[in-house]
């Protein structure tokens, strides 16, 4: 039993801080008067506040335990998330056909940044997990581009109505076992193979059991609104809630836009649709190198790409198409710079790390090619794409929630990883009052558990899983730097997952009992 006492309370709920003492008893919480007499081991709590667990949710921290890579699968936890959600952007460990894995294992490399396993189903990726310590809880969403991987593959066509048939039947099972909802990266191939109807279709499946549909839009850049107007249709069509995933407006073409879409999200709120978002407070993105180049490229999946970037005709190709663009393709280099593009990972060629693209002299298309090749394609890099007005206009939003999009690869992550959380309440909620303790605490914690159904989470109250996180308010903030990028935060006394302490003073302890939780 743990008691945590002294402290004020931030019970998840957006309601004002008062005192109250915290037991944790068998997992679960009760909530006792100041100074309540308890036989438990105590955690002082004096000039600190007591929140629910943070709630991430959107990461990419599918296969970060699986690896066994440890100071990534920690940076979450050590910024006080018990729970992750991953699957996101499309991209996930699962479901797929017994056929379709081997040809899937290379792309996920890249994506996850080792030897990764695909999974059948869900089940297979829950059993996975549960055979490898976690410190913190993990959910998943189903990732519409795995799904196509693992039923139609890397090609550039439509889904025939029978393959669209199978992906469905495997997005039924996988939401049946447990499957938080359906997401889409319609920037990444091969999602960005599948048009409008074939999500549609999908996301009904999530609809009927009342799970989200989360989607990182087609475009973020110049035609970001057109792309929210898809994702609108998309969520009338399925009769799915909308979520969309890291809300930005990107590049020197959208800078600004955040005025139109988010009272256009509001909009539709006030209409009763029901639609959030989630952001990262930074101004810098994070994805595959392999990404700034055109869809065609792409397909057939990383092996093909490679063999592509030995080909100077086709290098000479994607060259044209970043400078002249490709109808319906969102072209980050052409909506900023090579100049913008720095590298994050690239293992086998670590010199290259935290440099520009254009630093790295020579020919872009071919610096890129050469670095893709090096790496067999695992490399990730940060863009520098967007403005800070954007980023607080969204985070302000009584409709946002808060994600990280960390990608725990190894390198120089961007600092999301490490960081995210404190950040906010240290320079958002202390240093600027965009938010309010309360209302960053209720994004972080019992909003994000009501959009993804995880009961019995994000709030502080008698039988609510003991998922806790204690911190100064006066002194927390983000350490992470892009220099050193897994630096912990300062200022967060304890985290709590399933009433264990499993970080004590920004150093993990030897508890890990964290699991899969499932709505």
């Amino acid at each position: 039993m743990l008691l945590i006492t002294g402290g004020l309370l931030a019970d998840g709920t957006g309601a004002a801080l008062r005192p109250a003492d915290v037991v944790v008893e068998d997992g679960r919480i009760r909530v006792l008067p100041p100074g309540t007499p308890v036989d438990a081991e105590v955690l002082d709590a004096r000039g600190l506040v007591v929140a629910p667990g943070f709630i991430d949710v959107h990461t990419h921290s599918d296969a970060a335990s699986l690896l066994g890579v440890e100071e990534l699968a920690a940076a979450p936890v050590r910024m006080g998330v018990t729970t992750e959600i991953c699957g996101n952007c499309g991209s996930g460990l699962f479901p797929a056909l017994p056929e379709r894995i081997p040809e899937m294992r290379g792309s996920s490399k890249a994506g996850f940044g080792g030897e990764v396993p695909i999974f059948q189903d869900f089940s297979g990726f829950a059993e996975a997990h549960g055979r490898v310590p976690r410190s913190n809880h993990l959910s998943s969403l189903v990732g519409h581009g795995t799904l196509r991987a693992g039923v139609v593959g890397y090609a550039d066509r439509a889904a025939s109505p029978y393959e669209l048939g199978v992906m469905g039947g495997l997005l039924d099972d996988a939401l049946a076992a447990g499957a938080a909802g359906l997401s889409t990266g319609l920037i990444y191939t091969p999602g960005t193979y599948g048009d409008t109807a074939e999500v549609v279709a999908l996301a009904k499946v999530a609809a009927r059991y009342g799970r989200p549909y989360v989607t990182h839009l087609r475009d973020e850049m110049a035609r970001v609104e057109e792309a929210l107007e898809e994702a609108v249709e998309i969520a009338r069509g399925s009769g799915a809630a909308l979520h969309i995933s890291h809300h930005k407006t990107a590049g020197k073409h959208a800078w600004g836009r955040t005025e139109r879409t988010l009272a256009r999200i509001a909009a539709l709120r006030a209409s009763g649709m029901d639609v959030t978002c989630d952001v990262y407070p930074y101004t810098e993105a994070s994805t595959s190198l392999s990404a700034m180049l055109p869809p065609w490229a792409n397909e057939g999946g990383m092996p093909a790409l490679l063999r592509r970037l030995e080909d100077r005709g086709q290098r000479a190709r994607m060259r044209a198409a970043i400078a002249d663009g490709v109808p319906g393709w969102e072209n980050t280099v052409g909506n900023g710079g090579w100049d913008r593009i720095s590298v994050a990972c690239a293992s086998r060629s670590p010199h290259t790390e935290g440099s520009t693209i254009q630093e790295l002299g020579g020919d872009p298309v071919d610096t890129v090619a050469e670095l893709l090749l090096a790496e067999r394609g695992e490399v990730t890099i940060i863009s520098h794409s967007m403005r800070e007005d954007d980023v607080c206009r969204v985070l302000s939003s009584d409709f946002c929630m808060i994600g990280s999009d960390g990608v725990p690869k190894p390198g120089h992550p961007h600092p999301r990883l490490a960081g995210t959380f404190p950040r906010v309440l240290g320079r958002y909620v202390r240093e600027q009052g965009l938010l309010t303790l309360e209302q960053a605490v209720h994004r972080m914690t019992g909003m994000a558990a009501a959009r993804f159904g995880l009961g019995g989470r994000g709030v502080v109250r008698d039988g609510a899983h003991g998922d806790l996180v204690v911190f100064d308010p006066a002194t927390i903030a983000d350490g992470a730097t892009y220099a050193e990028p897994l630096l912990p935060p300062v200022g967060l006394r304890a985290v709590v997952t399933a009433g264990r302490v499993v970080v004590r003073d920004g150093t993990l302890t030897e508890a890990r009992p964290g699991r899969i939780v499932t709505p």
